[in-house]
């Protein structure tokens, strides 16, 4: 009994020192749970950034009508039937190069008639010439009175009138003989052509045979607001509007499929005066146009860039819609989110131009936005900031 007694007494040490461990083991591991759990109930960690000013370019959008440099409308301008047609739709041609002929027989007679009656005008003005001469020394010798000299020199001055007469039906005939080859005025392309071989055509016709484009270069039309047209043209410095518009950026064309124009054009001209109906000003670019890939007729929309100088950029993906209004959300007073309404006046690149709403040296939030109800308190999480174009 005793030796049994010893024994165990000492093994109650050993299984409380091996529960002991175990129960610590136990409390820590819901410690550390709560700790986990603490972390998913904790505050949001944020980027943010701090908005500051600087300068931006923004580019405005102005949807164009484009024309070639030269649009010709080519036309009849003798009567009769399409006897050929040297060219086909879309083709190229060159200054001189033949397009149209019209039945020229009847012209080609009128021209005929016309010279033969010119060369006897030239004979019948020898005739007089002669019969004057001749009767020069024989008034010197007193043979024949003054009155036949003064008779013989009128009739060559009728004679010689004649001639010119004769001369000029002539040129008439050639020109309308001329008029029934058609040919291109200017180097282009050919548009539609309605008319086919043997249509009847007149020069009073309305309807034209064709219309040519000289392409070289494209003429881009597009109007511009009243409001927008100070705002462009108070940005550059210059005594009159011809020297302000010489130093406007050179602008780019966006093309009817999305894609950027590869040549970058200028400003030419601005209307005189602006479309009361409207309210417009219209505007033309020039964009050089070597390949020929813009036709007259296509449309774009010609991108404008100004400059604008000491203005608030807030990054568009920091910002929030809701009908109608932007919001970003500026961080306050212990670390607390608040929603706030923004104006903005323009767009440079990924930034929004700000004109109210945010002041520098104020925080926002630049991403997880989208659900974050207002009065959050966050995490704050600095990040480079991304509104930097032109930062000064």
């Amino acid at each position: 009994m005793h030796k049994h007694s010893i024994k165990s007494f000492f093994s109650i040490p050993v299984v409380i020192g091996i529960c002991i461990p175990i129960l610590f083991s136990g409390c820590g591991g819901g410690a550390g749970n709560g700790g986990k759990d603490g972390d998913k109930k904790g505050m949001p960690a944020l980027p943010v950034m701090t908005v500051t000013a600087g300068d931006a370019t923004v580019g405005t959008e102005y949807s164009s009508l484009l024309e070639g440099k030269v649009n010709v409308e080519i036309r009849p301008q003798v009567d009769g039937t399409l006897q050929k047609i040297y060219v086909d739709e879309g083709a190229f041609v060159k200054a001189g190069q033949p397009l149209f002929k019209i039945d020229d027989r009847v012209y080609r007679e009128q021209y005929n008639s016309a010279l033969a009656a010119q060369h006897a005008a030239e004979a019948s003005l020898a005739v007089a010439k002669l019969n004057e001469e001749k009767l020069v020394p024989l008034v010197k010798n007193n043979v024949i009175s003054d009155i036949q000299l003064t008779t013989a020199r009128a009739n060559h001055q009728a004679a010689k009138a004649a001639v010119e007469q004769s001369r000029a039906a002539a040129r008439s005939a050639f020109v309308n003989l001329d008029y029934s080859t058609l040919k291109a005025p200017v180097s282009g392309y050919i548009g539609k052509i309605p008319l086919r071989l043997g249509s009847l055509v007149s020069k009073n016709q309305s309807n034209w045979l064709t219309l040519l484009s000289d392409v070289s270069e494209i003429y881009a039309y597009f109007s511009m607001s009243e409001i927008d047209f100070m705002r462009f043209r108070n940005q550059y410095a210059g005594a009159t509007l011809q020297e302000k518009v010489k130093q406007v950026s050179p602008v780019s064309l966006i093309m009817a499929d999305g894609n950027l124009f590869a040549e970058k054009g200028t400003i030419g001209t601005i209307s005189g005066q602006f479309d009361q109906s409207t309210g417009s000003v219209r505007i033309r670019a020039v964009f050089p146009n070597p390949g020929g890939l813009l036709r007259s007729g296509n449309t774009g929309k010609v991108v404008v860039e100004s400059r604008y100088h000491h203005v608030l950029l807030v990054p568009q993906a920091a910002t929030v819609e809701l009908q109608d209004k932007v919001f970003v959300f500026i961080l306050g007073k212990g670390n607390k989110v608040n929603k706030q309404v923004i104006t903005v006046s323009g767009k440079s690149g990924n930034n929004y131009i700000v004109s109210s709403g945010v002041k520098p040296g104020d925080t926002i939030v630049t991403a997880g936005t989208e659900k974050l109800p207002d009065g959050t308190v966050i995490k704050p999480v600095k990040s480079s900031p991304t509104a930097t174009e032109g930062k000064k």
